[in-house]
Parts: C-alpha cells; sequence; structure tokens
C-alpha cells in the first residue's frame, strides 16, 4: 500500500502500485491532463511507470523548467522517426537535448541540407498531430542486438554492446517507430507542441573521433510555445546583427587568421578600445587596495607538478623543451593562469599577519590548448589576458574580502552597462586535490562569505576548480544572453602545496588562505562581450574614436585641424575625415565605423568658430562654440569612476 508523498506535504494511499498517471487523475482532471512527467524520490521517470513502494512525488507540467528537456528531448525522437520516414536507408545514431533546442546525428551517403527542411518539418508536425504514446520496455541485450541489427542499425548495435553489463536496456516506441533510450518521455508524441524549427545541418564524426564514419547532424530549437520560440528567434537575429566578428571587422577592431591560430591581432582602433578598458581597470584596482605585479610567461615544469596543474591540466597546457639544461629542468611550460606565480612572489621574503590582506593583481598573459573547432572569433582563443587577481588573507578575512569583491565586481559591471548579475555556486568536482575535510572548512566558509555579503546563489554540482570551490558571476546582455566571466574560488590547497606561509599574531606559522578572483576574466572575451552587448555603438567613455571631424568644403580644414587639436588636447580621442566628399557621404561611414559623435565644420562654421554636433546614428545636432563643444564632449566622455559628480 504505497503512500505518495506530495510537495504540499499531503500524502495519498492507494491499495496496491499505482502508476504516475493514476495518482494525477486522483488529484483531479487538470494535472493529469497537465502533466509530462513526475519525479519520484528525486528521478524523473515517465508517468507510466508503477509506483510500489512509498514515495515522494512531484509532477512536472509544462510551466516547469524541466519540461524544456523533456520537449526538447521528444523533440529529438520525432525529429528521427521523420527523417527515416522520407529518407529511407538512413541510420540513426545518438539524438540528445541541448541547450536551446536539440540535435540527432544521421548517417547517409548524401548529407542533409537546409533545403530538406521544410518537408522534414512538415512529416515532425504529421507525427506529433498523430499523438502516438511513447511506450518503454526493457528488453535483453541479445533481443535488442537481433531488433537493431534487423533494422540494418549498425551504429545502435555498437552503442548496445559497449554498454555495462549491469546497464538495464530500454527501449522507447512511439507508434511503429523504436529507438534505444533511457528515458523518461513525455505520454505522447503530441505533447511536443508546435513550438519548434529545423535551424542547420553540420558534419560530425561518430563518437566524436576523427577517422570515425562522418555523420550528417541536423540542429532543431524547440519551446514551451509559440512566443517563447519567436523570442528565441529573434535572439538569434539580433545575435548575428550583433556578432563581434562582423562588427570587429566594420570597424577595423581586429582580426585572426591561420599563421597565429587562437591569437587576436589588435588594430589600432581595437588596441585602443583594450587599453580603455585596461586603464579603467587599473584606476579601480588601485583603488581598491590592490598592487600590480608581473610574472613570467614560461616556467618550469617543476612548478606545475608542484601546484597540481601538471597533473589536472595537463592537456591544455602548451609546452616547451631547452635542450642546454639539465633533464630535471628541461621542461616549460606557458602559464595557463598566473596563480603559482603569485604564491611564489608571497613567498619571497617572509610575511606577517598585519600584511593580510595581501591583494595581488596581475593583468596576465596566459595562453591555454583549446581544440580548432572550438574557438570561437575573440570569445574563444588560445592566447588571452586575465584580469587576475589573488588575495592572501586569514580565514578569518574571507567574508570580509568577498564583501568588498562583490562591491567592486557589481560596480564595474554597471559601469559597463551591465545591470544585473546572478550567482553559481560550484562545489567540489570528482577530480579533485585536498581531502574531503578541507573541502569541507572551504565550501562552508563560501557558504557563510556568501551569507555576511548578502549573496544569494544556485548550486552548480561539481563544476568547482580542481582546488577549491568557486562564485561564478553571470551577467546577462542586452538581448538576453547570459555569459559567466568573473569568478571568486576560496583555495586552501594551493598555498599547502607550494608552501606558502605568514608569522600569525601569536607568533607561530600558518598558511593563507588563497582568494583566486577575476571579474573580467579574459580581456578578450570580455571585449567580444562588450561589442556584442553595445552592437559596437560603445558609451562615449568606451568608444576607440569618440570624435569624428569632417569638414564639408575645403576652406574649412584649417580650422578642423585646429578643432581636432583642442579635442586632442582635452583627451578625446580623434579622426579627422577631411576627404574631397560630400557630407551625405561622409555620414553612412561614420554610422558604419560606429563613430558616437560627428563634428561637422563648413565655411559659415569655420568663420564662425563652431562645431556642429551630430550624434551617430541620429539625426539631432546643436552648434557650439569651440571651447563649448570640446569642455562639454570632454565632461561626457570621462570614464565613470572619473566622472564628476554634478
Amino acid at each position: 500500500m504505497p503512500a505518495i508523498t506530495l510537495p504540499d506535504g499531503s500524502v495519498r494511499q492507494f491499495e496496491g502500485a499505482v502508476t504516475g498517471t493514476e495518482v494525477a487523475a486522483s488529484i483531479g482532471p487538470g494535472l493529469a491532463k497537465a502533466a509530462l512527467a513526475m519525479v519520484l524520490d528525486g528521478r524523473q521517470m515517465d508517468l507510466s511507470a508503477r509506483i510500489e513502494h512509498d514515495a515522494a512525488l512531484r509532477f512536472i507540467t509544462r510551466k516547469d523548467p524541466e519540461a524544456l528537456e523533456l520537449i526538447r528531448h521528444d523533440a529529438a525522437h520525432v525529429l528521427a522517426e521523420a527523417v527515416q520516414a522520407l529518407f529511407p536507408g538512413t541510420q540513426v545514431t545518438i539524438g540528445p537535448p541541448i541547450e536551446n533546442g536539440f540535435y540527432y546525428d544521421f548517417h547517409r551517403n548524401q548529407p542533409f541540407t537546409p533545403e530538406d527542411f521544410a518537408a522534414i518539418e512538415a512529416k515532425m508536425r504529421e507525427i506529433i498531430a498523430r499523438n502516438a504514446p511513447f511506450a518503454r520496455r526493457v528488453v535483453s541485450r541479445e533481443d535488442a542486438i537481433a531488433l537493431f541489427e534487423g533494422k540494418g542499425e549498425r551504429f545502435k548495435v555498437e552503442l548496445i554492446r559497449d554498454l555495462p553489463e549491469d546497464v538495464e536496456i530500454s527501449l522507447y516506441s512511439q507508434g511503429d517507430w523504436v529507438d534505444l533510450c533511457r528515458g523518461p518521455h513525455m505520454p505522447g508524441t503530441g505533447a511536443v507542441g508546435d513550438a519548434f524549427k529545423l535551424m542547420k545541418v553540420a558534419g560530425a564524426y561518430w563518437r566524436g573521433k576523427a577517422g570515425n564514419p562522418m555523420l550528417s547532424r541536423i540542429y532543431g530549437t524547440a519551446w514551451r510555445d509559440r512566443k517563447e520560440l519567436e523570442a528565441h528567434l529573434h535572439q538569434i537575429e539580433e545575435a548575428e546583427k550583433r556578432d563581434h566578428r562582423r562588427i570587429g571587422k566594420e570597424m577595423g577592431l581586429f582580426h585572426l587568421q591561420e599563421e597565429a591560430t587562437g591569437s587576436v591581432f589588435w588594430h589600432p582602433r581595437g588596441w585602443k578600445l583594450y587599453q580603455v578598458v585596461q586603464d579603467y581597470m587599473r584606476r579601480r584596482l588601485d583603488a581598491s587596495g590592490y598592487q600590480e605585479v608581473r610574472t613570467p610567461q614560461v616556467l618550469d615544469r617543476k612548478l606545475w607538478e608542484a601546484s597540481g596543474h601538471w597533473e589536472n591540466y595537463r592537456k591544455n597546457m602548451f609546452m616547451a623543451t631547452v635542450e642546454d639544461q639539465d633533464e630535471a629542468h628541461r621542461m616549460l611550460a606557458l602559464k595557463p593562469m598566473n596563480c603559482p606565480c603569485h604564491v611564489l612572489i608571497f613567498n619571497h621574503g617572509l610575511r606577517s599577519y598585519r600584511e593580510l590582506p595581501l591583494r595581488m593583481a596581475e593583468f596576465g598573459a596566459c595562453h591555454r590548448y583549446e581544440p580548432s573547432g572550438a574557438l570561437h572569433g575573440i570569445m574563444r582563443v588560445r592566447a588571452f589576458t586575465q584580469d587576475d587577481a589573488h588575495i592572501f588573507c586569514e580565514e578569518a578575512q574571507i567574508a570580509e574580502e568577498t564583501v568588498k569583491f562583490v562591491a567592486l565586481l557589481g560596480a564595474i559591471y554597471r559601469d559597463f552597462g551591465f545591470e544585473s548579475f546572478r550567482v553559481k555556486f560550484s562545489d567540489r568536482p570528482e577530480e579533485r586535490a585536498g581531502d574531503d575535510a578541507t573541502w569541507d572548512r572551504a565550501e562552508g566558509a563560501l557558504k557563510e562569505a556568501c551569507r555576511i555579503a548578502g549573496v544569494d546563489y544556485e548550486l552548480n554540482p561539481g563544476e568547482g576548480a580542481f582546488y577549491g570551490p568557486k562564485l561564478e558571476f553571470v551577467l546577462r546582455d542586452a538581448i538576453g544572453r547570459d555569459w559567466q566571466c568573473g569568478t571568486l574560488q576560496v583555495d586552501f590547497v594551493l598555498p599547502e602545496r607550494l608552501d606558502a606561509e605568514y608569522v600569525a599574531e601569536a607568533g607561530d606559522r600558518r598558511r593563507p588562505v588563497m582568494l583566486h578572483r577575476a571579474i573580467l576574466g579574459s580581456f578578450e572575451r570580455f571585449l567580444g562581450i562588450l561589442i556584442e552587448q553595445h552592437a559596437g555603438r560603445f558609451p562615449l567613455w568606451l568608444a576607440p574614436v569618440q570624435v569624428a571631424v569632417a569638414t564639408i568644403v575645403d576652406d574649412a580644414i584649417p580650422f578642423a585641424e585646429e578643432a581636432a587639436a583642442a579635442l586632442r588636447a582635452a583627451g578625446l580621442r580623434v579622426d579627422t575625415d577631411f576627404r574631397n566628399e560630400k557630407i551625405n557621404a561622409k555620414v553612412p561611414f561614420h554610422i558604419e565605423q560606429r563613430t558616437p559623435i560627428l563634428a561637422v565644420i563648413g565655411r559659415r562654421e569655420a568663420e564662425e568658430g563652431k562645431l556642429v554636433l551630430r550624434r551617430l546614428p541620429g539625426r539631432e545636432q546643436e552648434a557650439l562654440p569651440l571651447a563649448e563643444a570640446v569642455a562639454k564632449l570632454a565632461a561626457e566622455a570621462a570614464p565613470p569612476d572619473l566622472m564628476v559628480a554634478p
């Protein structure tokens, strides 16, 4: 007689084994219709699963966040059935839900193209309208292999043969179509709904290994309703308009090429943007008590072995060999991060508790190996600069330093145009350094610091660094995308491994706690995010070129040169446009360049000593005397941390 405990604490008794469908019906017809799946004692299951013991039960409806993964999972199955119905002889492989959608990998002699999508989507709608139930059955390994061999599905057979012996093999059918799947699924194909769209096709090696057969991967997106789908498609359209690679080319900010894969060639305007951001960050850090340092880029393998990075990060490190050194010191590595170097600076001389907290910052050049396929413009590269810092402190100072860091981070994000962020708490990963007691201590200290700092967080299980738990700060941009940028990590492990210590007030030697922290993450990635956040139309203080001085007639050039010099003397970044073209041709050029201010000078303006300031891409303009225009623009262009309060 199972007793079912519901989320509101109520308990329902049943005479014998009961399915989730039956429990939902006993509560009410509305829930029976709305329920898509159930969470039984913390595990997602089909509604058709039988409950034979006392259990805690929660139903998943279309309103719940978990519904999206179910919809996308079922959509992948519907896609696979549609493809095999339209293209006989196609073999199916795997088709998981992913962020914002799903995909399925197919094997056929001729790859799919986007021109196939209309027919496939139409067939998917037929399958959804049929609303065939998803029916689960458990079979033996031999029967599963025989079934798929009979269908000519050699990839499914390979998957089954590779499953561990103790894994239960389950099949799901939707009418006559059958797939190998763990589940769970919604009650029927109709629950997928009509809020889906096929997006693109790509090649993918079977099991992700070069040399294996090439598959044709169809990506799709699926949502709870048409409104969500349209919002997602609009976001994609906006993202394409804001793509930092396209804008970077149009503005002449940077380029990438195969002679330095994963490294950025910064052009003058792009480097100016980089410097503006770096100068701003440097001022912020100076004002917050950080001491800037600089450490080597190439270091002995012995350091990375001692720190634990060799064991946990070796595959991402670039190596170099020095032939004229002894065997023990022949292998060197380009640093993938700065933290061991900062410990070496801390260890250079005996430290006192009076020096703590010691905040050590570096704009550190780092290199990490990323597979070529993972590289993405300047947002995912192999050579980058971190706005890195490490705070060496006593355990009792963790909370206070967390409060200060969160306040600094929030102020910086607001200055860059990000009004809010959310926080993830990433706890111990499976592969880690340090014992459980050390991790208990570090996680407890970070959670207490969050409580004191008033930081609400969501748990991100198992995603901490190998040496300590961390907070991840996630920005939301202008079109609703999330970007994880800042981090704060509590580390008891690295000071122990690298023998860092200080003299405590009582006179004994103790290990400092090491707080790893970053705000931007990496300059390259953050600048890519900034470009897309503002679509290249930066606020005046950030714009690589703030004012373009443009002439209408050649007679105005002498005064235009004087005006440009005055603007530069006031600290503004200025370009001049004295081309022998009409102003109606110059304006579109500077709009495309995303120049915020166009200072137009004709014959009359030159005679009267005025500038006509036009704020692009708009049409509004005002005529001001040169001195007044310079003062006005200089005040507007001041970085937020240097802005003089009115």
